[in-house]
């Protein structure tokens, strides 16, 4: 049995200038500037629905540009950097998410053993409707009050771990930056 590559997925942006990936307005030096929102969200939608273990690869067909080389390693770089702090802030919010979930679940624990005490002191031979009514109620809010941890610990964790590999892949994608006449003349040569 032989192992093969992951599949490579492949994602191709046309820009003019290599500056309108990035946020015009942020100030930063050209490593640690942000996208701009709408390459962002572009990459990340091809991205996110990928499976973590397949390996991407950024086209950048660019219609000015001096040298694609330097050019490929600054913005591979740049988009690497970028990737890796979105990473690193959705794994500060799921250990923040966890945190709230396990405070969640001791809160609700205390509260639903508090209600169900309650409810059994309630508890009588010839009770009447009143004591069964607010029995059941003390039961029910008790078990409700459970709701919150049961979310965190089932449903909200795992699209924020899906997020972080798939930020952890795209910081480790191969980017290239090609001239739009050199992306142009490669595809007639495919062609011929």
């Amino acid at each position: 049995m032989t192992l093969g590559h992951p599949p490579l997925a492949t994602l191709a942006l046309r820009v003019d200038k290599l500056d309108q990936l990035f946020n015009a307005l942020d100030p930063s030096p050209f490593l640690t500037k942000d996208l701009a929102h709408s390459t962002e969200s572009y990459i990340e939608r091809w991205a996110l629905p990928l499976p973590s273990g397949c390996r991407l690869q950024l086209t950048i067909e660019v219609g000015e540009v001096d040298c694609a080389e330097a050019a490929s390693e600054l913005i591979e770089d740049a988009i690497h950097h970028h990737f890796g702090d979105k990473a690193t802030l959705e794994r500060a919010e799921l250990r923040l998410l966890l945190r709230h979930g396990r405070i969640s679940l001791v809160i609700g624990l205390l509260f639903v053993a508090g209600c169900l005490l309650a409810a059994e002191a309630l508890t009588s031979p010839g009770q009447g409707t009143a004591r069964s009514i607010a029995r059941e109620s003390l039961t029910i809010i008790g078990w409700v009050a459970m709701w919150r941890p049961v979310q965190i610990f089932l449903y909200d964790w795992w699209p924020l771990l899906g997020r972080i590999k798939s930020f952890n892949n795209l910081q480790g994608a191969r980017i290239r930056v090609v001239a739009r006449a050199t992306a142009g003349h490669h595809a007639d040569q495919a062609a011929q």
